[in-house]
Formats: C-alpha cells, sequence, structure tokens
C-alpha cells in the first residue's frame, strides 16, 4: 500500500573508473518490509586494485507483491471510547491500553507497537517517535494533531492519521454555546444567583439578531456554526486560504482578507488548527482593527488569540468578552484571565460528549482497520498522497515508479549524489497521479542515498533534506499513460521512461536507448552498455553459459549506431561481472 515490498541487489562498474578496472563491484542490497525500502549495507569495493581476485557472492533475491500496512500491535496511551479497542481486535489487532505515562514511560512502552492511539493528553514529540522500532502509524482520536511532531513521524514514514468529522458537531455546538452565553451572560448570572443576589440591571444582555459574526477558519467545524447561527439571523463572513469563496458562499458565508473582516465583526470565532501562520492571529494589532467591545470564542487551539492581547483588550474595553475553551498551557497556571469577569472558560470541553467520544473512537479504529484490509485511506494528515495508492489500477504504476528510480540509479556511475530529479507522467490515465508517483520514484532512488528507511510517506521529505531539488509535472493527450524520470548529476542528465503493459510495469528507454521490445521490470536483470556488435550477444551468452547462469530474455536497442544499453534477463545474479570488461563500457545488475 505505502510501498512494494521488494529487494534490490545491485553491482555495478563503469569501465573508465580506474578504481574498477579489474571487475570491481559496487554492491547494494536492500530488503524491505510490507511499508517500506530499507537499506541494510552498502558495500564499494571501488580499493581493490589489479591482479585482486575477483568477489564472489551469495545472492538471495526476494520478490513479493506490494501488500497493505501490517498492523499486529495497537498501543491506546488514553481514555478512548471502548468501542475503538473493541473494533480493532475483532479485526485481530492486539490492543493494549496503558494511560498516565510519563514520557519516558512511553518511550519505553513505544518500541513494541506498530500503531499508536492518542488524544490530545499524550505529547507524541519527536524523541518519543524516533524510539519507536516498527512504528507505522500514530492514530489521533480527534481533529487537531498539534500533540503530535508530524515532521519527525513524516521523516520516518510513519502516518499520522485523525479523525476529521468525529467532534464537529460537537465542538460547533459548543462554539454556538459560548456565542450565546457571552451575549446574554448567562454563567455570570447564574454565580450570581447561587450567590444570593438578584440583579437583573448588571446582566443586560445584546440580541444576536442582526449581528455580524466573522468566522475565521471555514472547514467543517467553521461551516457548522455558520448555519446554525445563521438561524439566529446573523450575518456571517469568514476567512480561509483553502476554501474557495464560491464554496462558501453556497453556506452563506462571503470571504473576505482579515484586513477587510476585522472592522465589521460584531463576534469572532477561529477554527484554523494551531501553526507559525495562525499563531498569535488575534493580537494587539488586529484587536485595534476591531470594533469596540467585539466578542471573541476560541474552541479550536490556545494560541491562536494572544492571551496577553486579549487580556489588554478586556481590560480597556475594546473587547466585551472572550469564550474560551482551550489555552496555551493547559491548565493555565496564569489566572488573570480565567478570572476575568467577561471571560467564560472551559477546560478544553469541545469533543467532550459522549457522541463525540464514541465517533471518534469508532472512527479512528474503522480508518486503521480500512487501511490495513487496503480499503482506502482516510484523515491521513501528512500522506495524503496513499490515498490514491488504494485504487487498483495505481498498485502497478507504483512499481513502476519504484523500480525505475532503481534502474536509473543503478545505471547512472557517476560517484556524484544526484540533484536534481524531474519526473513527468504522461497520458490521461494518470492525470491526477504525478504525486504517487514521484514519491515512488524517489523511493527507487533513495534506496541508498539516504539513511532513513525510504518510503511513500517520506520519499520527498528525505529528498529535500538530502538537497535534491524535485519537480514534477504532466503531459496529458497520449491514450497509454507513461512515466519519465531524468536525473542530473554534476552537470549531466540520465533519463529513463516506463509504462504498464499487461498489467506489469515495463521500461521503454534508458538514457536514450529505446527498446525494441520493451522489458519487463522483474526477476533479475543486467543491463550493458556496449557498442552493437554481432559478437556481443555470443559472447554475452558463452559468459552467461561459463557462469551457470542461464539467459531469460535479452532486449536490444532500436538504433545500433553508437553506445547503446542493452538488457538481459537472467535467472541468477552473476557472482562477478569482471569478465564482462572486454565486450561492454558499463554494466549493472539488479533485482526486483
Amino acid at each position: 500500500m505505502a510501498s512494494r515490498c521488494f529487494s534490490i541487489h545491485v553491482r555495478n562498474w563503469r569501465r573508465e573508473e580506474a578504481g574498477l578496472l579489474n571487475g570491481a563491484v559496487l554492491i547494494r542490497n536492500v530488503h524491505s518490509k510490507p511499508t517500506e525500502l530499507r537499506t541494510s549495507q552498502c558495500l564499494s569495493t571501488s580499493s581493490l586494485h589489479k591482479g585482486s581476485p575477483s568477489l564472489k557472492l551469495s545472492v538471495a533475491v526476494e520478490n513479493r507483491k506490494m501488500a497493505p500496512i501490517s498492523i499486529k500491535r495497537i498501543l491506546i496511551s488514553e481514555s478512548v471510547d471502548p468501542c475503538c479497542k473493541k473494533i480493532l481486535q475483532e479485526n485481530g489487532i492486539q490492543v493494549t491500553e496503558k494511560q498516565n505515562m510519563s514520557k519516558d514511560d512511553l518511550i519505553a512502552e513505544i518500541k513494541d507497537y506498530d500503531g499508536l492511539v492518542v488524544r490530545s493528553a499524550t505529547k507524541v514529540t519527536a524523541d518519543v517517535i524516533n524510539a519507536t522500532g516498527n512504528l507505522q502509524i500514530i492514530g489521533r482520536a480527534g481533529t487537531g494533531v498539534d500533540n503530535v511532531d508530524v515532521d519527525t513521524a513524516t521523516k520516518k514514514g510513519i502516518i499520522v492519521m485523525n479523525t476529521p468529522s468525529g467532534n464537529t458537531i460537537s465542538a460547533a455546538e459548543l462554539t454556538c454555546t459560548l456565542l450565546m452565553s457571552l451575549s446574554r451572560h448567562v454563567p455570570q448570572a447564574a454565580m450570581s444567583m447561587k450567590a444570593g443576589n438578584w440583579d437583573r440591571k448588571k446582566f443586560m444582555g445584546a440580541e444576536m439578531y442582526g449581528k455580524i459574526l466573522g468566522i475565521v477558519g471555514l472547514g467543517r467545524i467553521g461551516k457548522e456554526v455558520a448555519t446554525r447561527m445563521q438561524s439566529f439571523g446573523m450575518k456571517t463572513i469568514g476567512y480561509d486560504p483553502i476554501t474557495p469563496p464560491e464554496v462558501t458562499a453556497t453556506w452563506g458565508v462571503d470571504q473576505m482578507s482579515l484586513e477587510q473582516l476585522w472592522p465589521q465583526c460584531d463576534y469572532i470565532t477561529v477554527h484554523t488548527p494551531l501553526m507559525p501562520s495562525t499563531a498569535g492571529l488575534l493580537n494587539d494589532t488586529s484587536f485595534a482593527k476591531c470594533k469596540k467591545g467585539v466578542k471573541v470564542v476560541n474552541c479550536a487551539r490556545g494560541g491562536i488569540i494572544d492571551e496577553d492581547a486579549l487580556l489588554r483588550a478586556l481590560e480597556s474595553g475594546q473587547c466585551g468578552g472572550a469564550g474560551l475553551d482551550v489555552f496555551v498551557e493547559e491548565p493555565p497556571k496564569n489566572r488573570a484571565l480565567v478570572n476575568h469577569p467577561n471571560v467564560i472558560s472551559c477546560p478544553h470541553l469541545g469533543a467532550s460528549t459522549k457522541e463525540a467520544q464514541a465517533r471518534c473512537g469508532q472512527d479512528i479504529a474503522l480508518q486503521i482497520v480500512d487501511m490495513v484490509m487496503g480499503k482506502g485511506l482516510v484523515g491521513a494528515v501528512n500522506a495524503q498522497v496513499l490515498a490514491s495508492t488504494f485504487s487498483p489500477g495505481s498498485h502497478q504504476w507504483i512499481k513502476l515508479g519504484e523500480a525505475v528510480g532503481v534502474v536509473l540509479k543503478s545505471c547512472t556511475t557517476s560517484k556524484q549524489p544526484f540533484s536534481q530529479v524531474q519526473i513527468t507522467t504522461q497520458g490521461d490515465c494518470l492525470k491526477g497521479s504525478s504525486g504517487y508517483m514521484t514519491s515512488a520514484v524517489m523511493v527507487g532512488l533513495l534506496t541508498d542515498v539516504s539513511k532513513s528507511c525510504p518510503n511513500l510517506v517520506n520519499s520527498l521529505t528525505l529528498a529535500k533534506e538530502s538537497g535534491i531539488k524535485v519537480t514534477r509535472n504532466h503531459s496529458e493527450g497520449l491514450t497509454q499513460g507513461a512515466c519519465e524520470v531524468e536525473i542530473s548529476v554534476n552537470g549531466s542528465s540520465y533519463r529513463a521512461t516506463g509504462s504498464v503493459q499487461g498489467g506489469a510495469p515495463v521500461l521503454l528507454e534508458l538514457n536514450h536507448s529505446v527498446f525494441r521490445q520493451p522489458v519487463s521490470l522483474t526477476g533479475n536483470l543486467l543491463f550493458l552498455k556496449a557498442t552493437a556488435s554481432p559478437q556481443l550477444l555470443p559472447s554475452v551468452t558463452g559468459l552467461l553459459a561459463t557462469a551457470g547462469v542461464e539467459m531469460e530474455s535479452f532486449s536490444a536497442p532500436a538504433t545500433r549506431s553508437g553506445d547503446q544499453w542493452y538488457c538481459v534477463g537472467l535467472s541468477s545474479l552473476l557472482g562477478d561481472l569482471g569478465a564482462l570488461k572486454p565486450l561492454v563500457k558499463e554494466a549493472a545488475q539488479l533485482s526486483v
């Protein structure tokens, strides 16, 4: 699912490299799990000198089909609805529940699990993630994932998943409750009554009818808040950098810039994730642009509203009241904001309803089970590219991308690292596939470059860390799809083109050598660069016979002029490429 499971065994040499004149071999061994490609050894024998004995190898070759992610054991580190555990266990997954663990306890415990399910209290930091051994998924039973170090998880190829709609209704209803409570001072009036008072004048409120509500963040929750508050006769305006204005207009929300929004609002509610671009979104500057007495609500994440700026606005009267369910520090140690008479505060109750808890627990369990069963991927916040890989038609294309990357890297004998990769998908059948095809190609290209284990989740992140510039585009119009990959190494370019024919990946072109018959990218393959000669085929056949290796196929280039690439299918890999030196200029062999 996330990546095809296969092993690559590569040996190559280039005649011009002095260190490889005596058949020295560059070996790359890659053994993979169902969701990753793992480089287990990289051995260079370029130091062999003239007269050195040939290097003999015993190579085990694996060739498996792509499999779904294997999740056998899951740790639930917080109180999650019992249905979560029940669903997972009914689908053959072993579940352990351990709550209130310290960071050190979690680090010690997590090593034995394939999956982790959390709510908002567990801090899945870089230290925790780096301590994992087999972890493949972090499931957040809720919406926000700011308690998970998503970047570190991505680098390790771990999927981070949330339940996008599990607590939508509950969070929206609490937002509306706080908006109405701010309008009529309900909590303050109730406390006054409990204290034995009867003060009608002190709690004079205002109607919501005809007022303007500004909604910052127009996702699922923002939409639900808008439709509910419109029933009170409020005019709803909003801002969202992702949701198109024509879409929000169908909900009755007029979009505009924040600069236009601030001065118009009687009430403001925020529904964005917490990230650098949203931290302190409501601050001294933005409060100064608002109507005097504006009321604000935050049921999203603490820190979106600058708490110090909010307190100053409350004390000056610029802000007439605040409804807060979340805080920068939870529970808040600085009580000045909580104790302010015009603040209505809750201890992070946005998802604290029986329905939301059951829904989030059920959703995260079903999403994990569907992923394991290969049915689909929902809620992946760092691996959206994987959603398309569940289509049966995509599997062979992913295999192609990985294999083309491996072939191109293997047949690029420069010792310099490649700096640029251009990936072009072609044909109507690959429209919209450039995301996962790019990731798949990078998996193949990075198998012996990155220290980490490349897979579809992390390959682009690893490429960026390695300083590799990756670009992609798509060309339509072709009836049959193809994937072309070009890499730049020290000013030189290398290119390979492949396709899927008969339900299997094939290589069409390698470094400008177009094969007469497509090369099937399966089994043991020997790539040779040589000048066309009548003696080439019989000489190679004789060499293989001497080595006890059968030739299963032979693919020649369509053009016979100049140096061209040939591909030979082998019954097994050669233990030594040295005997090929008099026949060819470059050689590389691999198993896929």
